[in-house]
């Protein structure tokens, strides 16, 4: 008669007390060895971006003397610490300038700029980005081609760029051509925003195309099929089975989108220039106070700046959901009680079950 041999079962690590221990996932070197690779990469990022932050923080305390030093009778020089004086003359209003919102302080009109510049092209990007997305992925003959032409304009570095469209945008270029009028897109007027939006909406909507195109490939070909079945128009299967499936990488796409525009310097500095205040946004407002030697207040804009971008992306990871480092991991099950039951029903459709995916 055959006797049933039972499996070899794991036991928990027991030290010499005799206690149980949960045996350490890094207990076996692994996380010393990631210390040892990970070193390198942490020394760089502390020497380049930990120090300036550091040394920008420290600066923003303090302003350099100006005048003539009563005691000596010559030029000031250095420094002294004021505080936080930086920081609250930034929202006393004692600069006034004449923007797109009217006679405001020139912060919050860099502020303002930088804000709708942002939502503006942010929402062209998208609109843009997914619908080259859609094209890229469909299958038809001269696709590689098309796709190479889309990411061409991304692959440009933005001064480049924005020298390209400073001839494009000036008075005797090939826009106001077409058009058949002169527009002053160079100057300070409104038409200076459009200028800087259409150049950076035709730079980087296909950053936001790559990033969708990664996530259509990921849907199966099968889902789509069963929809057809089910008598879904194309545009039911957009709305029911593309968007909700491609949702988590569209939302990361647009989150880097945003945080790069809300630092947009080299584009409207390269292709609209300096002083032009209807355009001018906070990264170029704080390199002019720098230019100018008031150092002070510019490392305070740039810090007020970097909280600003802090808050946007902390919207977008806790209240978007935001995967940006793809670690979402599958949901834990609950636990079922006793006389829980799933109900039973006819089976779900195609749509339904690509419905539920968000």
């Amino acid at each position: 008669m055959a006797t049933a041999t039972a499996e070899p079962r794991s036991v928990p690590a027991t030290e010499g007390d005799g206690h149980k221990h949960k045996k350490n996932a890094l207990s076996d070197g692994q996380g010393r060895l990631a210390w040892i690779l990970l070193a390198p990469t942490l020394i760089i990022i502390a020497v380049v971006a930990g120090i300036p932050v550091v040394m920008s923080i420290r600066e923003s305390f303090f302003q350099t003397n100006t005048g003539v030093d009563p005691n000596t009778g010559l030029i000031a020089g250095g420094e002294q610490f004021v505080g936080l004086q930086n920081f609250t003359d930034i929202f006393a209003g004692e600069n006034p300038v004449l923007g797109s919102y009217g006679t405001m302080d020139r912060f919050w009109n860099a502020f303002l700029n930088t804000t709708f510049i942002t939502i503006v092209c942010v929402i062209l990007e998208t609109i843009l980005g997914v619908a080259m997305a859609l094209i890229m992925a469909k299958a038809f003959r001269g696709r590689g081609i098309v796709r190479a032409g889309i990411l061409v304009p991304w692959a440009i570095p933005t001064i480049v760029s924005a020298l390209m469209w400073k001839l494009i945008f000036d008075a005797s270029g090939i826009m106001n051509r077409i058009l058949g009028r002169e527009i002053l897109w160079l100057a300070d007027t409104g038409a200076s925003f459009w200028a800087i939006v259409i150049a950076d909406t035709w730079k980087t909507a296909a950053f936001i195309g790559l990033l969708t195109l990664a996530g259509l490939q990921t849907i199966p070909a099968e889902v789509y099929e069963a929809a057809k079945v089910d008598g879904a128009t194309t545009w039911q299967q957009f709305v029911r089975i593309t968007l909700p499936m491609v949702k988590p990488t569209l939302v990361v796409a647009v989150l880097f989108r945003t945080l790069d525009t809300l630092r947009m310097f080299d584009l409207p500095y390269g292709m609209i220039g300096a002083g032009k205040y209807r355009v001018e946004t906070l990264s170029v407002f704080a390199y002019q106070e720098a230019a100018q030697t008031r150092y002070g207040p510019a490392a305070a804009y740039a810090i007020v700046l970097f909280i600003y971008v802090l808050i946007v992306a902390f919207v977008f990871v806790r209240i978007l959901g935001a995967d940006v480092v793809g670690d979402t991991g599958m949901p834990k099950k609950k636990k079922k009680k006793k006389g829980d039951e799933e109900p039973v029903g006819p089976p779900a459709t195609a749509l339904e079950m690509a419905g539920g995916a968000h």
